[in-house]
Protein backbone atom coordinates (compact mmCIF):
# COMPACT_ATOMS: atom_id res chain seq x y z
CA UNK A 1 0.00 0.00 0.00
CA UNK A 2 1.24 3.50 -0.79
CA UNK A 3 0.50 6.31 1.63
CA UNK A 4 -0.49 9.67 0.25
CA UNK A 5 0.94 12.81 1.78
CA UNK A 6 -2.17 13.57 3.82
CA UNK A 7 -1.75 10.30 5.76
CA UNK A 8 1.28 11.82 7.46
CA UNK A 9 -1.32 13.55 9.64
CA UNK A 10 -2.11 10.13 11.09
CA UNK A 11 1.36 9.60 12.61
CA UNK A 12 0.72 9.48 16.34
CA UNK A 13 2.55 11.49 18.96
CA UNK A 14 3.66 9.48 21.95
CA UNK A 15 5.87 9.87 24.97
CA UNK A 16 8.84 7.69 25.91
CA UNK A 17 10.76 8.54 29.09
CA UNK A 18 11.93 12.12 28.50
CA UNK A 19 11.43 12.23 24.71
CA UNK A 20 8.31 12.84 22.61
CA UNK A 21 7.72 11.74 19.03
CA UNK A 22 6.05 14.54 17.09
CA UNK A 23 3.99 14.08 13.98
CA UNK A 24 5.02 15.94 10.88
CA UNK A 25 1.94 17.28 9.07
CA UNK A 26 3.88 18.82 6.18
CA UNK A 27 5.93 15.85 5.02
CA UNK A 28 9.67 16.07 4.37
CA UNK A 29 11.20 19.29 5.66
CA UNK A 30 13.92 20.47 3.27
CA UNK A 31 15.73 22.15 6.17
CA UNK A 32 16.21 18.73 7.76
CA UNK A 33 17.02 16.62 4.70
CA UNK A 34 18.73 19.01 2.29
CA UNK A 35 22.29 19.44 3.44
CA UNK A 36 23.29 21.86 0.69
CA UNK A 37 26.75 21.63 -0.83
CA UNK A 38 28.74 18.66 0.49
CA UNK A 39 32.28 19.49 1.53
CA UNK A 40 35.21 17.87 3.37
CA UNK A 41 36.44 18.36 6.93
CA UNK A 42 39.46 16.23 7.79
CA UNK A 43 38.49 12.67 6.91
CA UNK A 44 34.72 13.25 7.01
CA UNK A 45 32.11 14.62 4.65
CA UNK A 46 30.13 17.61 5.98
CA UNK A 47 27.13 19.56 4.74
CA UNK A 48 26.57 23.32 4.62
CA UNK A 49 25.30 23.26 8.23
CA UNK A 50 28.46 21.59 9.49
CA UNK A 51 26.81 18.21 10.02
CA UNK A 52 28.81 15.07 9.37
CA UNK A 53 27.29 13.24 6.39
CA UNK A 54 27.13 9.54 5.60
CA UNK A 55 26.46 8.98 1.90
CA UNK A 56 24.64 5.75 1.11
CA UNK A 57 23.72 4.94 -2.44
CA UNK A 58 24.01 2.89 -5.59
CA UNK A 59 25.75 2.97 -8.97
CA UNK A 60 23.67 3.99 -11.95
CA UNK A 61 25.77 3.35 -15.06
CA UNK A 62 25.05 2.53 -18.68
CA UNK A 63 27.85 1.19 -20.89
CA UNK A 64 25.93 0.63 -24.13
CA UNK A 65 27.03 2.83 -27.08
CA UNK A 66 23.93 1.75 -29.03
CA UNK A 67 21.80 3.99 -26.77
CA UNK A 68 24.58 6.54 -26.30
CA UNK A 69 25.32 5.39 -22.74
CA UNK A 70 22.06 6.72 -21.28
CA UNK A 71 19.64 4.42 -19.45
CA UNK A 72 16.16 4.82 -20.89
CA UNK A 73 14.53 5.63 -17.60
CA UNK A 74 12.44 8.23 -15.82
CA UNK A 75 12.30 10.23 -12.61
CA UNK A 76 10.35 7.32 -11.09
CA UNK A 77 13.56 5.30 -10.75
CA UNK A 78 15.15 8.08 -8.72
CA UNK A 79 12.06 8.18 -6.53
CA UNK A 80 12.61 4.46 -5.91
CA UNK A 81 16.17 5.22 -4.87
CA UNK A 82 14.85 7.74 -2.36
CA UNK A 83 12.21 5.37 -1.05
CA UNK A 84 14.79 2.62 -0.59
CA UNK A 85 16.64 4.99 1.72
CA UNK A 86 19.50 6.00 -0.57
CA UNK A 87 20.79 9.56 -0.53
CA UNK A 88 23.52 9.33 -3.18
CA UNK A 89 23.94 8.08 -6.76
CA UNK A 90 27.24 7.31 -8.48
CA UNK A 91 26.21 8.36 -11.97
CA UNK A 92 28.24 6.91 -14.81
CA UNK A 93 29.74 9.19 -17.47
CA UNK A 94 31.47 7.71 -20.54
CA UNK A 95 34.29 9.62 -22.26
CA UNK A 96 33.16 8.27 -25.65
CA UNK A 97 29.75 9.81 -25.01
CA UNK A 98 31.17 13.19 -23.96
CA UNK A 99 33.87 13.61 -26.64
CA UNK A 100 33.13 11.44 -29.69
CA UNK A 101 35.67 13.43 -31.73
CA UNK A 102 38.84 15.18 -30.51
CA UNK A 103 37.89 18.48 -28.89
CA UNK A 104 34.20 18.20 -29.89
CA UNK A 105 31.72 17.65 -27.04
CA UNK A 106 28.29 16.11 -27.41
CA UNK A 107 26.03 18.56 -25.62
CA UNK A 108 22.97 16.38 -26.22
CA UNK A 109 24.62 13.60 -24.23
CA UNK A 110 25.46 16.04 -21.44
CA UNK A 111 21.89 17.38 -21.53
CA UNK A 112 20.62 13.87 -20.83
CA UNK A 113 23.04 13.52 -17.92
CA UNK A 114 21.78 16.88 -16.70
CA UNK A 115 18.23 15.55 -16.79
CA UNK A 116 19.24 12.62 -14.57
CA UNK A 117 20.94 15.01 -12.15
CA UNK A 118 17.70 17.04 -12.09
CA UNK A 119 15.76 13.88 -11.18
CA UNK A 120 18.18 13.32 -8.35
CA UNK A 121 17.63 16.89 -7.15
CA UNK A 122 13.88 16.41 -7.16
CA UNK A 123 14.28 13.38 -4.89
CA UNK A 124 16.84 14.79 -2.49
CA UNK A 125 19.68 12.63 -3.82
CA UNK A 126 23.31 13.66 -4.15
CA UNK A 127 25.27 12.70 -7.28
CA UNK A 128 28.91 11.80 -7.78
CA UNK A 129 29.86 11.86 -11.47
CA UNK A 130 31.90 8.75 -12.30
CA UNK A 131 34.08 8.79 -15.43
CA UNK A 132 33.69 5.10 -16.08
CA UNK A 133 35.95 2.77 -18.02
CA UNK A 134 36.50 -0.97 -18.26
CA UNK A 135 39.46 -2.28 -20.28
CA UNK A 136 40.27 1.30 -21.18
CA UNK A 137 37.78 2.10 -23.90
CA UNK A 138 34.93 1.39 -26.28
CA UNK A 139 37.13 -0.71 -28.54
CA UNK A 140 37.35 -3.42 -25.84
CA UNK A 141 34.51 -2.58 -23.46
CA UNK A 142 33.63 0.98 -22.44
CA UNK A 143 35.30 4.29 -21.66
CA UNK A 144 37.63 6.12 -24.04
CA UNK A 145 36.58 6.83 -27.64
CA UNK A 146 38.40 4.98 -30.41
CA UNK A 147 40.37 8.08 -31.43
CA UNK A 148 41.87 8.17 -27.91
CA UNK A 149 42.73 4.46 -27.87
CA UNK A 150 46.35 4.12 -28.97
CA UNK A 151 47.17 0.41 -29.01
CA UNK A 152 50.37 0.37 -31.08
CA UNK A 153 48.50 -2.15 -33.29
CA UNK A 154 48.82 -4.91 -30.70
CA UNK A 155 46.19 -7.66 -30.56
CA UNK A 156 43.42 -7.91 -27.99
CA UNK A 157 42.94 -11.08 -25.91
CA UNK A 158 40.24 -12.30 -23.50
CA UNK A 159 39.99 -14.80 -20.63
CA UNK A 160 37.26 -16.65 -18.72
CA UNK A 161 36.58 -13.50 -16.64
CA UNK A 162 36.21 -10.19 -18.50
CA UNK A 163 38.88 -8.54 -16.33
CA UNK A 164 41.49 -11.12 -17.41
CA UNK A 165 42.06 -8.94 -20.46
CA UNK A 166 43.90 -6.44 -18.27
CA UNK A 167 46.63 -9.08 -17.97
CA UNK A 168 46.29 -10.81 -21.34
CA UNK A 169 45.65 -8.03 -23.85
CA UNK A 170 48.60 -6.13 -25.25
CA UNK A 171 46.17 -3.73 -26.89
CA UNK A 172 44.53 -2.79 -23.56
CA UNK A 173 47.87 -2.47 -21.77
CA UNK A 174 49.44 -0.26 -24.44
CA UNK A 175 46.34 1.93 -24.62
CA UNK A 176 46.87 2.64 -20.92
CA UNK A 177 50.63 3.09 -21.40
CA UNK A 178 50.06 5.72 -24.06
CA UNK A 179 47.48 7.45 -21.88
CA UNK A 180 49.88 7.66 -18.93
CA UNK A 181 52.61 8.92 -21.28
CA UNK A 182 50.23 11.55 -22.73
CA UNK A 183 51.00 10.42 -26.26
CA UNK A 184 49.57 12.77 -28.94
CA UNK A 185 46.46 11.67 -30.83
CA UNK A 186 45.62 12.56 -34.44
CA UNK A 187 45.27 16.33 -33.75
CA UNK A 188 48.70 16.51 -32.10
CA UNK A 189 47.30 17.04 -28.60
CA UNK A 190 48.24 14.62 -25.83
CA UNK A 191 45.56 12.03 -25.03
CA UNK A 192 45.73 12.88 -21.32
CA UNK A 193 45.49 16.59 -22.12
CA UNK A 194 42.25 15.82 -23.96
CA UNK A 195 41.01 13.92 -20.90
CA UNK A 196 41.74 16.89 -18.63
CA UNK A 197 40.00 19.34 -20.97
CA UNK A 198 37.02 17.02 -21.26
CA UNK A 199 36.71 16.98 -17.46
CA UNK A 200 36.99 20.77 -17.39
CA UNK A 201 34.10 21.02 -19.85
CA UNK A 202 31.93 18.87 -17.58
CA UNK A 203 32.97 20.72 -14.42
CA UNK A 204 32.15 24.09 -15.98
CA UNK A 205 28.61 22.90 -16.68
CA UNK A 206 28.03 21.60 -13.13
CA UNK A 207 30.17 24.01 -11.09
CA UNK A 208 27.17 25.71 -9.44
CA UNK A 209 25.09 22.56 -8.96
CA UNK A 210 24.72 21.64 -5.25
CA UNK A 211 23.31 18.21 -6.07
CA UNK A 212 26.73 17.24 -7.42
CA UNK A 213 29.10 16.29 -4.61
CA UNK A 214 32.09 15.84 -6.88
CA UNK A 215 33.95 14.14 -9.68
CA UNK A 216 35.28 10.57 -9.67
CA UNK A 217 38.16 11.27 -12.04
CA UNK A 218 38.71 7.73 -13.39
CA UNK A 219 37.12 4.39 -12.64
CA UNK A 220 39.65 1.69 -11.65
CA UNK A 221 42.78 3.09 -13.33
CA UNK A 222 45.00 0.27 -14.56
CA UNK A 223 48.80 0.26 -14.60
CA UNK A 224 49.27 -0.72 -18.25
CA UNK A 225 52.28 -2.92 -18.93
CA UNK A 226 53.52 -2.18 -15.40
CA UNK A 227 50.71 -4.49 -14.30
CA UNK A 228 52.66 -7.38 -15.83
CA UNK A 229 55.17 -6.99 -13.02
CA UNK A 230 52.62 -7.19 -10.23
CA UNK A 231 50.80 -10.46 -10.85
CA UNK A 232 54.02 -12.56 -11.03
CA UNK A 233 55.13 -11.15 -7.66
CA UNK A 234 51.82 -12.15 -6.10
CA UNK A 235 51.91 -15.61 -7.65
CA UNK A 236 55.53 -16.14 -6.58
CA UNK A 237 54.60 -15.37 -2.99
CA UNK A 238 51.68 -17.78 -3.27
CA UNK A 239 54.07 -20.47 -4.51
CA UNK A 240 56.33 -19.86 -1.49
CA UNK A 241 53.39 -20.22 0.86
CA UNK A 242 52.26 -23.38 -0.93
CA UNK A 243 55.74 -24.89 -0.64
CA UNK A 244 55.95 -24.13 3.08
CA UNK A 245 52.62 -25.82 3.72
CA UNK A 246 52.89 -28.83 1.40
CA UNK A 247 56.60 -29.30 0.77
CA UNK A 248 55.91 -29.13 -2.97
CA UNK A 249 57.76 -26.52 -5.01
CA UNK A 250 55.74 -25.18 -7.92
CA UNK A 251 57.50 -24.05 -11.07
CA UNK A 252 56.59 -20.73 -12.66
CA UNK A 253 54.76 -22.61 -15.41
CA UNK A 254 52.75 -24.61 -12.87
CA UNK A 255 51.71 -21.49 -11.00
CA UNK A 256 50.61 -19.79 -14.22
CA UNK A 257 48.62 -22.87 -15.22
CA UNK A 258 46.83 -22.76 -11.86
CA UNK A 259 45.93 -19.11 -12.31
CA UNK A 260 44.89 -19.34 -15.95
CA UNK A 261 42.35 -22.12 -15.33
CA UNK A 262 39.07 -21.26 -13.61
CA UNK A 263 38.73 -24.43 -11.56
CA UNK A 264 42.33 -24.51 -10.34
CA UNK A 265 42.28 -20.80 -9.55
CA UNK A 266 39.17 -21.18 -7.42
CA UNK A 267 40.74 -24.16 -5.67
CA UNK A 268 43.88 -22.13 -4.94
CA UNK A 269 41.82 -19.31 -3.43
CA UNK A 270 40.43 -21.73 -0.85
CA UNK A 271 43.92 -21.76 0.64
CA UNK A 272 43.80 -17.98 1.05
CA UNK A 273 40.70 -17.79 3.23
CA UNK A 274 42.60 -16.70 6.32
CA UNK A 275 43.53 -13.04 6.69
CA UNK A 276 47.19 -13.71 7.55
CA UNK A 277 47.81 -15.83 4.47
CA UNK A 278 45.98 -13.51 2.14
CA UNK A 279 47.72 -10.42 3.54
CA UNK A 280 51.13 -12.02 3.06
CA UNK A 281 50.45 -12.84 -0.58
CA UNK A 282 48.73 -9.63 -1.60
CA UNK A 283 51.10 -7.31 0.30
CA UNK A 284 54.05 -8.66 -1.68
CA UNK A 285 53.11 -6.32 -4.54
CA UNK A 286 52.56 -3.16 -2.47
CA UNK A 287 55.75 -1.39 -3.53
CA UNK A 288 55.17 -1.94 -7.25
CA UNK A 289 51.55 -0.82 -7.10
CA UNK A 290 52.32 2.29 -5.07
CA UNK A 291 55.16 3.21 -7.41
CA UNK A 292 52.63 3.52 -10.24
CA UNK A 293 50.19 5.45 -8.04
CA UNK A 294 52.79 7.95 -6.89
CA UNK A 295 54.08 8.61 -10.40
CA UNK A 296 51.77 8.05 -13.39
CA UNK A 297 48.46 8.04 -11.52
CA UNK A 298 49.17 11.01 -9.27
CA UNK A 299 50.48 12.95 -12.25
CA UNK A 300 47.21 12.39 -14.09
CA UNK A 301 45.14 13.36 -11.04
CA UNK A 302 47.21 16.53 -10.67
CA UNK A 303 46.72 17.42 -14.34
CA UNK A 304 42.96 16.80 -14.30
CA UNK A 305 42.52 18.43 -10.89
CA UNK A 306 44.27 21.60 -12.06
CA UNK A 307 42.05 21.68 -15.17
CA UNK A 308 38.88 21.29 -13.10
CA UNK A 309 39.92 23.90 -10.55
CA UNK A 310 40.23 26.52 -13.30
CA UNK A 311 36.43 26.47 -13.56
CA UNK A 312 35.15 24.81 -10.36
CA UNK A 313 36.33 25.29 -6.79
CA UNK A 314 33.12 23.96 -5.22
CA UNK A 315 33.17 20.22 -5.78
CA UNK A 316 35.16 17.34 -4.35
CA UNK A 317 37.80 15.56 -6.41
CA UNK A 318 37.37 11.82 -5.83
CA UNK A 319 40.59 9.88 -6.31
CA UNK A 320 40.54 6.13 -6.83
CA UNK A 321 43.41 3.82 -6.07
CA UNK A 322 45.04 1.74 -8.80
CA UNK A 323 43.24 -1.36 -10.04
CA UNK A 324 45.19 -3.84 -7.90
CA UNK A 325 44.18 -2.13 -4.64
CA UNK A 326 40.61 -3.32 -5.25
CA UNK A 327 41.82 -6.60 -3.73
CA UNK A 328 43.51 -5.11 -0.66
CA UNK A 329 46.94 -3.85 -1.68
CA UNK A 330 47.52 -0.73 0.43
CA UNK A 331 47.17 2.31 -1.78
CA UNK A 332 49.69 5.14 -1.98
CA UNK A 333 47.06 7.65 -3.13
CA UNK A 334 47.68 11.25 -2.00
CA UNK A 335 45.62 14.43 -2.25
CA UNK A 336 46.47 16.73 -5.15
CA UNK A 337 47.71 20.31 -4.88
CA UNK A 338 46.26 23.60 -6.02
CA UNK A 339 47.92 25.94 -8.50
CA UNK A 340 49.76 27.72 -5.68
CA UNK A 341 51.17 24.43 -4.41
CA UNK A 342 48.93 24.22 -1.34
CA UNK A 343 47.06 20.93 -0.72
CA UNK A 344 43.58 20.85 -2.22
CA UNK A 345 41.18 20.54 0.74
CA UNK A 346 38.29 19.23 -1.38
CA UNK A 347 39.64 15.75 -2.03
CA UNK A 348 38.25 12.32 -1.06
CA UNK A 349 39.24 8.69 -1.46
CA UNK A 350 36.86 6.80 -3.78
CA UNK A 351 38.05 3.30 -2.93
CA UNK A 352 36.72 0.08 -4.45
CA UNK A 353 36.73 -3.24 -2.63
CA UNK A 354 36.03 -6.71 -4.05
CA UNK A 355 36.80 -10.24 -2.94
CA UNK A 356 38.76 -12.24 -5.53
CA UNK A 357 35.67 -14.37 -6.15
CA UNK A 358 33.72 -11.48 -7.67
CA UNK A 359 32.49 -12.18 -11.23
CA UNK A 360 33.10 -15.93 -10.76
CA UNK A 361 30.50 -18.68 -10.48
CA UNK A 362 31.15 -18.92 -6.72
CA UNK A 363 30.80 -15.22 -5.92
CA UNK A 364 28.38 -16.15 -3.13
CA UNK A 365 31.01 -17.93 -0.99
CA UNK A 366 33.29 -14.97 -0.35
CA UNK A 367 35.83 -15.10 2.46
CA UNK A 368 34.82 -12.80 5.32
CA UNK A 369 38.44 -12.57 6.46
CA UNK A 370 39.64 -11.50 3.00
CA UNK A 371 36.85 -8.95 2.73
CA UNK A 372 37.53 -7.52 6.18
CA UNK A 373 41.23 -7.22 5.33
CA UNK A 374 40.45 -5.34 2.09
CA UNK A 375 38.33 -2.71 3.83
CA UNK A 376 40.71 -2.47 6.79
CA UNK A 377 43.44 -1.56 4.31
CA UNK A 378 41.20 1.15 2.86
CA UNK A 379 40.58 2.51 6.35
CA UNK A 380 44.32 2.68 7.02
CA UNK A 381 44.87 4.64 3.80
CA UNK A 382 42.11 7.05 4.84
CA UNK A 383 43.84 7.70 8.15
CA UNK A 384 47.29 8.05 6.59
CA UNK A 385 46.19 10.46 3.87
CA UNK A 386 43.53 12.17 6.03
CA UNK A 387 40.87 11.66 3.34
CA UNK A 388 37.19 10.75 3.77
CA UNK A 389 36.16 7.48 2.14
CA UNK A 390 33.32 6.83 -0.25
CA UNK A 391 33.49 3.19 -1.34
CA UNK A 392 32.43 3.75 -4.92
CA UNK A 393 32.02 0.05 -5.75
CA UNK A 394 31.48 -3.11 -3.75
CA UNK A 395 29.34 -6.23 -3.81
CA UNK A 396 28.36 -6.95 -7.42
CA UNK A 397 26.03 -9.66 -6.10
CA UNK A 398 23.37 -11.42 -8.13
CA UNK A 399 20.70 -13.98 -7.34
CA UNK A 400 19.09 -15.00 -4.08
CA UNK A 401 21.67 -17.22 -2.44
CA UNK A 402 22.01 -17.03 1.33
CA UNK A 403 25.74 -16.43 0.86
CA UNK A 404 25.14 -13.18 -1.02
CA UNK A 405 22.84 -11.89 1.70
CA UNK A 406 25.29 -12.86 4.44
CA UNK A 407 28.17 -11.17 2.62
CA UNK A 408 26.16 -7.99 2.02
CA UNK A 409 25.23 -7.73 5.71
CA UNK A 410 28.82 -8.35 6.76
CA UNK A 411 30.17 -5.62 4.47
CA UNK A 412 27.51 -3.15 5.60
CA UNK A 413 28.60 -3.67 9.20
CA UNK A 414 32.23 -3.04 8.22
CA UNK A 415 31.14 0.26 6.64
CA UNK A 416 29.38 1.22 9.88
CA UNK A 417 32.49 0.36 11.90
CA UNK A 418 34.72 2.57 9.76
CA UNK A 419 32.00 5.19 9.06
CA UNK A 420 32.45 4.76 5.30
CA UNK A 421 30.11 6.28 2.77
CA UNK A 422 29.32 3.94 -0.13
CA UNK A 423 27.57 3.35 -3.44
CA UNK A 424 26.71 -0.28 -4.17
CA UNK A 425 27.59 -1.79 -7.57
CA UNK A 426 25.12 -1.65 -9.29
CA UNK A 427 21.45 -0.92 -10.04
CA UNK A 428 19.50 -3.03 -12.52
CA UNK A 429 15.80 -3.52 -13.14
CA UNK A 430 14.30 -5.88 -10.60
CA UNK A 431 17.11 -5.55 -8.07
CA UNK A 432 14.55 -5.10 -5.30
CA UNK A 433 13.34 -8.68 -5.83
CA UNK A 434 16.61 -10.17 -4.61
CA UNK A 435 17.14 -11.10 -0.97
CA UNK A 436 20.60 -9.55 -0.65
CA UNK A 437 19.01 -6.23 -1.59
CA UNK A 438 15.85 -6.35 0.51
CA UNK A 439 17.47 -8.03 3.52
CA UNK A 440 20.82 -6.24 3.62
CA UNK A 441 21.15 -3.17 1.40
CA UNK A 442 17.87 -1.64 2.51
CA UNK A 443 18.29 -0.80 6.17
CA UNK A 444 18.17 2.16 8.57
CA UNK A 445 21.31 4.29 8.57
CA UNK A 446 22.60 7.64 9.72
CA UNK A 447 22.40 10.41 7.10
CA UNK A 448 23.28 13.62 8.94
CA UNK A 449 24.96 13.99 12.33
CA UNK A 450 24.62 17.19 14.36
CA UNK A 451 28.27 17.02 15.39
CA UNK A 452 30.93 14.30 15.38
CA UNK A 453 29.87 10.67 14.98
CA UNK A 454 31.39 8.26 17.51
CA UNK A 455 29.69 5.02 16.49
CA UNK A 456 26.55 3.59 14.93
CA UNK A 457 25.30 0.12 14.15
CA UNK A 458 22.29 -1.74 12.83
CA UNK A 459 22.07 -5.31 14.11
CA UNK A 460 20.32 -7.35 11.43
CA UNK A 461 19.53 -10.23 13.81
CA UNK A 462 17.81 -8.18 16.51
CA UNK A 463 16.62 -5.27 14.38
CA UNK A 464 18.20 -2.81 16.83
CA UNK A 465 19.75 0.45 15.64
CA UNK A 466 22.06 2.34 18.01
CA UNK A 467 24.12 5.48 17.63
CA UNK A 468 26.37 7.75 19.69
CA UNK A 469 27.64 11.16 18.66
CA UNK A 470 29.05 14.33 20.20
CA UNK A 471 26.73 17.20 19.45
CA UNK A 472 28.31 20.54 18.61
CA UNK A 473 26.67 23.83 19.66
CA UNK A 474 27.92 25.29 16.38
CA UNK A 475 25.61 22.95 14.42
CA UNK A 476 22.01 24.18 14.28
CA UNK A 477 20.54 21.48 12.01
CA UNK A 478 19.20 18.16 13.40
CA UNK A 479 20.58 14.66 13.28
CA UNK A 480 18.70 12.56 10.69
CA UNK A 481 18.29 8.78 10.49
CA UNK A 482 16.84 7.15 7.39
CA UNK A 483 14.11 4.55 7.97
CA UNK A 484 13.29 2.50 4.83
CA UNK A 485 9.83 1.51 6.12
CA UNK A 486 8.23 3.46 8.94
CA UNK A 487 5.71 0.65 9.50
CA UNK A 488 8.54 -1.48 10.85
CA UNK A 489 9.61 1.14 13.41
CA UNK A 490 8.68 0.20 16.98
CA UNK A 491 8.02 3.68 18.30
CA UNK A 492 7.82 2.49 21.90
CA UNK A 493 11.39 1.18 21.62
CA UNK A 494 12.94 4.58 20.87
CA UNK A 495 15.35 5.45 23.67
CA UNK A 496 16.90 8.89 23.41
CA UNK A 497 19.21 10.61 25.89
CA UNK A 498 17.50 12.72 28.56
CA UNK A 499 18.77 15.98 27.05
CA UNK A 500 16.24 15.72 24.24
CA UNK A 501 12.78 17.20 24.28
CA UNK A 502 11.40 15.40 21.25
CA UNK A 503 12.01 13.52 18.07
CA UNK A 504 10.12 13.91 14.82
CA UNK A 505 9.03 11.21 12.44
CA UNK A 506 8.90 12.39 8.84
CA UNK A 507 7.42 10.40 5.99
CA UNK A 508 8.47 10.69 2.36
CA UNK A 509 5.61 11.70 0.13
CA UNK A 510 3.63 8.76 -1.31
CA UNK A 511 5.93 6.28 0.42
CA UNK A 512 6.28 4.13 3.51
CA UNK A 513 9.87 5.33 3.91
CA UNK A 514 10.93 8.29 5.97
CA UNK A 515 13.24 9.68 8.61
CA UNK A 516 13.71 10.03 12.33
CA UNK A 517 14.68 13.63 13.12
CA UNK A 518 16.52 14.50 16.34
CA UNK A 519 16.60 18.25 17.04
CA UNK A 520 19.78 19.77 18.45
CA UNK A 521 20.11 20.83 22.09
CA UNK A 522 22.52 23.69 21.43
CA UNK A 523 25.04 22.17 23.83
CA UNK A 524 28.36 20.40 23.61
CA UNK A 525 27.19 17.01 24.80
CA UNK A 526 27.23 13.32 24.03
CA UNK A 527 24.03 12.06 22.45
CA UNK A 528 22.70 8.54 22.08
CA UNK A 529 19.70 6.93 20.44
CA UNK A 530 18.47 3.36 20.22
CA UNK A 531 15.39 1.88 18.58
CA UNK A 532 14.08 -1.37 17.20
CA UNK A 533 12.44 -2.47 13.99
CA UNK A 534 9.50 -4.75 14.67
CA UNK A 535 10.06 -7.06 11.73
CA UNK A 536 12.69 -8.12 9.26
CA UNK A 537 12.57 -5.47 6.54
CA UNK A 538 12.39 -8.20 3.93
CA UNK A 539 8.95 -9.24 5.19
CA UNK A 540 7.55 -5.86 4.18
CA UNK A 541 7.05 -5.02 0.53
CA UNK A 542 9.80 -2.63 -0.51
CA UNK A 543 8.51 0.66 -1.89
CA UNK A 544 8.31 0.50 -5.64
Amino acid sequence: MRYRSFTILLILAFVIASCKQKQNPQGVNPDNLNGGQISVKGNTFVDSSGRQVILNGINYVNKDPKINYIIKDSAATFTKFRNWGFNCIRLGVIWDGVEPEPGKYDEKYLDKLQKQVNWATQNGLYVMLDMHQDLYGREFSDGAPKWATLTDNLPHATGFIWSDSYFMSGAVQHAFDNFWANKPVSDGVGVQDHYAKMWQHIAKRFSGNKTIIGYDIMNEPFNGTQGNLILPVILTEYAKLFAEETGKVLSEQEVMRIWSNEESRLEALKNLQKKEKYARVINSATELSQQFEKNELHGMYQRVGKSIREVDSNHILFLEHAYFSNTGIASGVERVSLKDGKPDSLVAYAAHGYDLLVDTKVNDVQSSERVEFIFSQINEVSKRANLPVLVGEWGAFSGDSEGNTTSAKFIRQIFEKFQFSNTYWAYYNGIEKHNYFSKALVRPYLQFVGGALKSYEFDYASGIFSCTWEESPAVKAPTVISIPDLRSLNKESIKLDVESENTIIQSNENSNSGHLIIPVTGKLTERTIRFELNTDLSSITINK
